[in-house]
């Protein structure tokens, strides 16, 4: 086992494509993506839930040291067109030499 960072992104499907880049770019290569995503955010009158455009989830992982450059290049597209970022800890089990042959 060891240490990982997960990445949870919520943000509008329309935007998906610029995401994804700035996660390559960051030299996070793997992802899931889940579309079709509604819901109430965390603060007050802040509503997933759009009319023209589904919202999507993505979900990604990767080593710590990443991580930074990870909030430098999603921030800006957050800021930008709107969405939610959340980075934690997680524990992966697989070892680290198959992380690496993928």
């Amino acid at each position: 086992m060891h240490l990982v960072k997960k990445i949870e992104i919520i943000a509008n499907s329309f935007e998906l494509g610029k995401i994804l880049d700035s996660l390559n770019k960051s030299g996070v290569h793997g992802h899931a993506v889940i579309r079709n995503v509604a819901g109430q955010g965390l603060r007050a009158g802040e509503d997933l839930d759009m009319t023209m455009l589904d919202n999507v989830y993505i979900i990604a992982f990767c080593m710590p040291e990443h991580v930074k450059t990870v909030a430098e290049n999603v921030r800006p597209l957050l800021n930008r067109f709107g969405g939610t970022c959340y980075i934690s800890d997680v524990m992966e089990i697989r070892s680290v030499k198959c992380v690496a042959s993928l």
